[in-house]
Formats: structure tokens, C-alpha cells, sequence
């Protein structure tokens, strides 16, 4: 979808003759009242759900969550996947051509906040004709754009989803995404930002920057149960081991290769293997884009850190889903969302999953978590009409 008119900033910048992408997934019913808004985070899309067929097959990032009889049954709801403004998989971003100049954005696109992201999305419903959401829903980055949404259009939402989020980032987090910009703004082939012009693409900042990233999101038990401390190749090794001095084997049926540049243990190939496949499909000035608005917010700044206070203005109701094993975003985080939505008498409900995946379980197929899921939409559905 199109937009001429300048969409206002809160850096002050602004942006005209933008596009967003976006994808829908059910059938909107008569008065226009079982809308879901899906808000994605910080690598994914538009395409929540379903397939896409044929050489480049792509499976939406929550269709296990997201279809018809699934937890967000689209028999019942009309879903809406939109792609966010700085992002590079359809919506304006960097590489598009900024109307003001005749040249492309690169290192010029100005920066969005999850403010600017949720105003965007508003104006896309606008012009579907939804003015309000039975649901807005999101895990990560995406329960802060849920969060916004109830604090900049409270009057727009029936009832919040907020899985595995945040009311803002520790300083930890705030460090995690300052090393990984770090690593792509050092990259030679960055060139400012501008690598279009170069035709380059500063792969190596990519590469360490989801690597970083990666880290982060499993939890210790999942690397170790996965990974521990396997070397790479063992049966190929123990056929051909190692020469560690000369004329002498190394112990055992693995040989290490005792290599400084090689990877040698089989986590260091997975986070490698992982870096590769995201410097060939994600744009380094979006991820730069992206990290900040997630540093960014911070709804309880404007109110000298009470978010209490901040929250006071949502009136939805509203559930949160944390992961115990999450220490990105870890559970307690969650519960300040919900004792300062209980502190103003708020309707929450409030799910704290003993699950082994760290960040990544909100992507993932737990029972207990798609229970919670399910049982709460199905409450919703019997408040729209047919």
C-alpha cells in the first residue's frame, strides 16, 4: 500500500511516498470486528503465515501459531502481517529512493522508533477501513509494538497479546546491540552506509552481527543439549586424525585440529552456518535501523521512569507470555508490564512458561504456550460478530 502523504517522525524527520507491505489472513467478517494485527520482530516480515511455493519456498515465521485451527484461529479472525518502515523485505527502507533527492536512502533513511512503526500501521488500517482491533499481538520487538499500540491508540484495541517482551531494554541488551552495530559499521565494505553505490554488501559486519545476535537468543541448556562440547566431523577425524606434534596421534577417537581460524566445535559451525544465511538476505542499514528503535523504547521515560504511570492510559485487556530460560527478555520484565497494569486495575492475564529455549521459545511449538495462546483467543472470538 501507498502512502503520498509525509508520515511525522519522532527524530522530527518525516517520510512521503512510502509503501508498506503487507499480508492478511482470513476473512473480515461484516462490521469489521475481528481484526488481528500481528506485529513482527526485528528479522522477521509481513508473511506471519502460510507458505510461499516454488523455488524460493518460504514458511511464514509464526505459522505455527497463525491459520486456520491453529492458536490464532483464522477461521474466527481476520490476521494482518505489515512490514515495517526501515525494513528490507518490501516495505521503504534504505534501499529505496528517497523522493526528496532522486537517490537512494542508504545511511540517510531517518531513524523509526516503535512509535513511528505503530503510527504507520494505523494509517494502514485506516484506509482498510478497521478502526479497531480485537487484537493486537506480538512476541519480542513485536510485544513492544503491542504495547505502543495500546498506549498511542488505547481506543483502537480490545485486547493485547505481549509474549516474551519488555517495557525496555536493560543496559545489557543496549551493549548486545551496540557490539553487533559495531561490528557492521567497522566492516570496510560498509562504506558509511552507502555500499549500494559500491556494489558491496559488508557481509562480515552481518555475519558477526547475527552471530551475537544468536547467542542470545537460546539459553544455555538448549546450546548444551544441542552442541556441548562436540567437535566438528568426529567420525571423519577419528579416519583422519590430527597430527598434534610430530609422529604422534591425538588421544581418543577425536582429534582436535587445534586450529585458531578453523572452527572446530560444532556450536562455532551453527553460529557460523547461522551468519552466513543472514548476510545474504538482511540489509545492514535496517539491522542498524532496527536494533535502535528497540533501545529506543521506553514508554515510562516521559514519565520519569514510573510505568505505572505510563501504562495508565491503556484500558484493553491484555495477556503476557514469558519464557523461564529467556534472559534476553527475561520473565521478570514481564511482570512489570503486569503489576503496573494491575497497579491501575487493569484485566491481565499472565503466563510464566518452564521452558527450556530461551528467547527463541516464542517462535516454538510448546504445548502449555499454544494452550495459553488458543484458550485466550477463543474468548475473543466469542466477542466478534460471525
Amino acid at each position: 500500500m501507498h502512502f503520498a502523504d509525509r508520515l511525522h517522525l519522532q527524530s522530527g524527520a518525516s517520510l512521503r511516498d512510502y509503501s508498506l507491505k503487507y499480508e492478511t489472513y482470513g476473512t473480515l467478517n461484516a462490521d469489521r470486528s475481528n481484526a488481528v494485527l500481528v506485529c513482527h520482530a526485528l528479522n522477521a516480515s509481513h508473511h506471519v503465515a502460510g507458505v510461499y511455493e516454488g523455488q524460493h519456498r518460504s514458511e511464514g515465521w509464526w505459522d505455527n501459531m497463525i491459520g486456520p485451527g491453529k492458536p490464532l484461529d483464522t477461521n474466527h479472525f481476520f490476521v494482518i502481517g505489515v512490514n515495517n518502515l526501515g525494513s528490507c523485505f518490501g516495505s521503504t527502507g534504505p534501499m529505496h529512493v528517497n523522493p526528496d533527492t532522486g537517490r537512494i536512502y542508504g545511511a540517510d533513511f531517518p531513524v523509526v522508533t516503535v512509535e513511528d512503526w505503530v503510527n504507520a500501521q494505523a494509517r494502514l488500517l485506516d484506509v482498510l477501513g478497521i478502526e479497531t482491533l480485537a487484537a493486537v499481538m506480538g512476541g519480542s520487538l513485536g510485544g513492544m509494538q503491542a504495547l505502543s499500540w495500546t498506549l498511542q491508540y488505547p481506543n483502537r484495541v480490545h485486547h493485547a497479546v505481549v509474549v516474551a517482551s519488555a517495557p525496555n531494554l536493560t543496559a545489557e541488551n543496549i551493549a548486545f546491540n551496540e557490539v553487533a552495530r559495531r561490528a557492521i559499521v567497522t566492516d570496510p565494505d560498509f562504506h558509511e552506509g552507502h555500499f549500494y553505490a559500491h556494489g558491496t554488501v559488508p557481509k562480515r559486519g552481518l555475519r558477526i552481527a547475527r552471530m551475537i545476535g544468536h547467542i542470545t537468543y537460546l539459553s544455555d541448556d538448549v546450546m548444551n543439549e544441542k552442541f556441548g562440547r562436540q567437535l566438528i566431523a568426529a567420525t571423519q577425524q577419528a579416519a583422519a586424525p590430527s597430527q598434534v606434534s610430530a609422529g604422534h596421534e591425538a588421544p581418543g577417537a577425536q582429534a582436535y585440529l587445534y586450529s585458531t581460524l578453523e572452527a572446530e566445535f560444532q556450536i562455532e559451525s551453527y553460529l557460523r552456518y547461522q551468519g552466513d544465511k543472514f548476510a545474504e538476505y538482511f540489509d545492514a542499514n535496517t539491522y542498524l535501523l532496527i536494533t535502535r528503535a528497540l533501545d529506543y523504547f521506553d514508554p515510562a521515560r516521559a514519565f520519569g521512569g514510573d510505568l505505572s504511570r505510563a501504562l495508565a492510559r491503556a484500558t484493553c485487556k491484555f495477556l503476557l507470555v514469558s519464557f523461564t530460560t529467556d534472559w534476553r527478555f527475561a520473565p521478570k520484565r514481564s511482570r512489570e508490564i503486569v503489576k503496573a497494569l494491575l497497579d491501575n486495575r487493569r484485566d491481565v492475564s499472565y503466563a510464566e512458561i518452564d521452558a527450556p529455549h530461551g528467547h527463541d521459545a516464542f517462535l516454538l511449538d510448546d504445548a502449555r504456550y499454544m494452550g495459553v495462546v488458543r484458550s485466550y483467543f477463543n474468548s475473543i472470538s466469542s466477542e466478534v460478530a460471525a
